[in-house]
């Protein structure tokens, strides 16, 4: 196994981090109900293609070994207090806050490698995008030698181009979703400085604390799927969809109010959403997989049968896009909706080499398991398919149509 190790340290702040892990962390310290549960997360890269993935291991475990090091900075804390929906008692929780190696388990599996957190929710949540982002680098200077600054500058400006292009982008706007699977740090500091100072009146943003703080971009964010899958430890599981809506509402009081809706599929979640209490009180839906423009359709649908005007609701799309892909649907919604889009990826790691697909989900809670079923096949993950299948029914979908996907 490679012991090729990296000149610099890839995570150097706490702050590196996107903002809905913090705002979940918040909601979990103020949750009365996830003070005692222990959660497992798994790694997986959904493309590894024969990719030998394990020489990695040596250079990730010194990169998190440094990351459990770091704290969060009075001035970091100064700027986290600045926002409304942060907390004083939270604040104090990350002054003292520290990640752990305890609680990393990582080693080769064949050519892939096997890496799990285990230990307290409050202690191992934010280990993933630190670890994601490190691994995503450690690819591009290990396994693909690095950045052509030549060819990524050149995509990434074909891409401005192509917007500048259109007539009319008013009401148009993205952000940066691309942490966890950018080609290097320094990489998206260029992209989203370029995109600040070209496209001013579209790009809303970014999902990192680091860059929206040293860049004074507005950070996005609210939640991910890991806190509808964590409920599933603390509530009945036909209620914890809805426990997990209500859970939100209770610590942020109408802010931060763009729900997640694939943890249990569109149609379940139109289910339990589509009472005016959360349609009133949440300001729109982000969309993660499956077909975008069916998903909007019933969004749309959704908010008229409750008599709800869609205008007044924001849609955030955020799977596996590209600028094509942004404008297509933003064309198919604008006028019907507020639209908004989150892209990772094709923003952060288009840079010539291939980008892994890489996650690290949640896959059990207090050694019991827990999972997602996705409106697209491919992104469910568990480890348990009896119950993978159970979830599935609890929710009104097929149980013979889930499958365990690595």
């Amino acid at each position: 196994m490679s012991t090729k190790t990296m000149d610099r340290w890839l995570i150097e702040s706490l702050m590196d981090t996107d903002l809905y892990k913090i705002t979940m962390l918040q909601a979990y310290y103020h949750s009365s109900e996830f003070r005692l549960v222990d959660i497992e997360w798994k790694f997986a890269c959904r493309n590894r293609n024969g990719l030998d993935l394990s020489t990695l291991i040596p250079e990730i475990s010194r990169q998190l070994e440094h990351l459990c090091t770091l704290s969060f900075s009075d001035v970091e804390l100064d700027y986290l207090s600045g926002f409304a929906f942060i907390k004083p008692d939270f604040i104090e929780f990350l002054r003292i806050f520290r990640l752990d190696m305890r609680f990393v388990h990582i080693e080769p599996k064949g050519e892939d490698i096997n890496l799990r957190f285990s230990g307290p929710l409050l202690h191992v949540s934010l280990l993933e995008i630190y670890t994601l982002a490190i691994i995503s680098e450690l690819h591009t200077f290990m396994n693909c030698g690095g950045i052509d600054l030549n060819v990524a500058r050149q995509n990434l400006a074909e891409k401005i181009a192509y917007l500048k292009a259109e007539d009319d982008l008013s009401g148009f706007n993205f952000a940066d979703f691309g942490t966890r699977r950018r080609a290097s740090k320094a990489w998206q500091e260029e992209v989203l400085f370029t995109l600040k100072e070209q496209l001013p009146k579209c790009f809303s943003g970014t999902s990192s604390l680091h860059f929206a703080r040293k860049l004074g971009l507005p950070p996005i964010g609210t939640m991910a799927h890991e806190w509808f899958q964590s409920w599933q430890a603390v509530t009945r599981l036909a209620d914890a969809q809805t426990a997990a809506l209500e859970g939100w509402v209770h610590e942020y009081r109408g802010r931060l109010g763009i729900a997640l809706t694939d943890c249990y599929s569109m149609d379940s979640f139109i289910r339990d959403f589509s009472d005016p209490y959360f349609g009133k009180l949440y300001d729109g839906l982000r969309h993660d997989s499956g077909c975008p423009f069916v998903w909007g359709e019933k969004a749309i649908l959704m908010y008229q049968q409750m008599g709800i005007d869609p205008l007044s609701k924001t849609l955030v799309f955020s799977d596996g896009l590209n600028f094509p892909r942004m404008l297509e649907i933003w064309k198919r919604f604008k006028g019907r909706a507020k639209i908004s889009f989150g892209i990772g990826t094709n923003l952060t790691n288009d840079v010539g080499n291939e980008p892994l697909n890489i996650v690290i989900k949640m896959v059990a809670a207090n050694g019991r398991p827990i999972a997602k079923i996705s409106d697209e096949p491919g992104k469910s993950m568990c480890e348990d398919l009896g119950y993978l299948q159970y979830l599935a029914s609890q929710y009104g979908i097929d149980p013979s149509l889930v499958k365990i996907s690595q």
